[in-house]
């Protein structure tokens, strides 16, 4: 996980985990509409999973 991917899922997570998958866009995605934080930390999860 590089600097730019973290900067960017604090800024706009649905961004960051744009080449994970549609799957991935549209859970963040929701859960940043709920709330920023909650958008974020699904965010840094997905990108810190090393199977995907």
């Amino acid at each position: 996980m590089s600097f730019w991917r973290v900067l960017l899922s604090i800024i706009c997570p649905p961004l960051a985990v744009i080449d994970k998958g549609c799957g991935s866009i549209l859970i963040v995605f929701l859960l940043w509409l709920c709330g920023w934080v909650p958008g974020v930390i699904a965010a840094l999860v997905i990108l810190n999973n090393p199977k995907q």
